[in-house]
């Protein structure tokens, strides 16, 4: 097996909303807002190649909505999928499987594009099978009005009309042994319903790609939990039973929306699950 990371996109969101109840004061330490109080934000998904099998998880904001629904999100650097998924000699037709952790748009935007002639959407991976899961799905086609501004149909409905689209079956338990895919999946509900996240074997170590449970590695301390969860009192024992089991096990967790700090492990301290180290990309995969 083999991964790399690939890099989506860069963009920023209000520190407030990332952080919750939780004050400026404490969160900017780790989390340093601009002058209109964004912070920056990544887009990082992992691409699994296990024999002829290519698997991409999560796939960023794509580019086919209006420069307006941009212009909230301050897109930063240069980072694109064609040219990190060029970088090690891949391009989107070779993916035979896109994983979406969950379908907010800055997660699985990219999936689906606009046609040829821009009249309608299209899978941006046509030969991928694209994976979700059955409550999952529901709850993001028939949207609370919480989360509707996030549920974009143009990025999920595609799936479903080019016959692309499978479900992962849900275990009795939370969590997942490897089965239809090439890693062990644990299910939470506190960010939104049936969220799903990648517990990967890497060369002897657990590798765990973190999505929306842990944004950042700011967001360690358990009351730091961003507004946008739609349950945050059930992110917080989900966080921490996660969190305990990382530290005692030495995972490592994989950030998705972490700009500075991709890769970190945790250990316990008297104050509970903090940071032990961060690596680079290429420390950890090299």
């Amino acid at each position: 097996m083999n991964l790399f990371p690939i890099e989506a996109g860069n963009f920023k969101l209000d520190g407030g909303a990332m952080f919750g109840v939780v004050p400026k004061t404490l969160w900017s330490k780790t989390n340093p807002a601009d002058e209109n109080n964004m912070i920056d934000i990544a887009a990082r998904c992992l691409l699994i190649e296990n024999g002829n099998r290519l698997t991409l998880i999560d796939t960023g904001m794509g580019n086919k909505q209006s420069e307006k629904f941009f212009g909230y999100y301050y897109r930063w650097g240069d980072y694109n999928i064609d040219d990190s998924l060029k970088k090690y000699g891949f391009h989107r037709d070779d993916i035979t499987d896109v994983f979406m952790t969950h379908l907010h748009f800055d997660h699985c935007g990219g999936s689906v594009q606009w046609n040829k002639d821009r009249t309608g959407y299209e899978p941006a991976f046509k030969n991928a099978t694209y994976w979700s899961n059955k409550d999952h799905w529901q709850w993001a086609t028939k949207p609370n009005r919480r989360e509707q501004a996030s549920f974009l149909k143009e990025n999920i409905l595609p799936m479903q009309e080019s016959g692309q689209l499978k479900f992962v079956a849900k275990p009795n338990s939370d969590f997942a042994e490897a089965n239809e895919l090439d890693f062990g999946i644990l299910f939470v509900d506190g960010h939104t319903d049936k969220q799903m996240i990648p517990h990967i074997n890497y060369k002897g170590k657990t590798l765990v790609f973190m999505a929306d449970l842990l944004p950042t590695a700011g967001h360690l301390p358990l009351p730091f939990v961003m507004g946008y969860d739609t349950r945050p009192l059930l992110t917080l024992p989900e966080k921490e039973k996660f969190l305990n089991t990382a530290a005692e096990n030495n995972f490592y967790l994989f950030l998705e929306h972490d700009a500075h700090n991709p890769i970190i492990n945790v250990q316990n301290t008297d104050k509970g699950v903090r940071l032990n180290e961060t690596l680079s990309l290429k420390e950890f995969f090299n």
